[in-house]
């Protein structure tokens, strides 16, 4: 569930808890069922926002090369470093 629909949950829920009259539909306790999708819709969002703060680990890779300057005749050495 993303942050989206997370938020939709809690709107919904919050309609469904505070703003409708109660009894409009039949058999179905409306406050129950919003606090029930205000709470689905919060821990969504804190799942949701979890995952996206988890970050990898980084890599860092390191290469070095010696080349012969063919002009010079000296060793030359050149080393790249990224992060993977």
């Amino acid at each position: 569930m993303g942050i989206g629909a997370s938020i939709f949950l809690i709107a919904i829920g919050a309609i469904l808890a505070f703003a409708v009259t109660p009894g409009l539909i039949p058999f179905i306790d409306q406050t129950l069922v919003g606090y029930i999708l205000i709470g689905v819709g919060v821990l969504g969002l804190i799942v949701s926002l979890v995952m996206m703060s988890g970050t990898r680990p980084r890599r860092r890779v390191t290469e070095s090369r010696q080349l012969v300057d063919p002009d010079t005749g000296e060793a030359v050495t050149r080393r790249d470093s990224r992060e993977i």
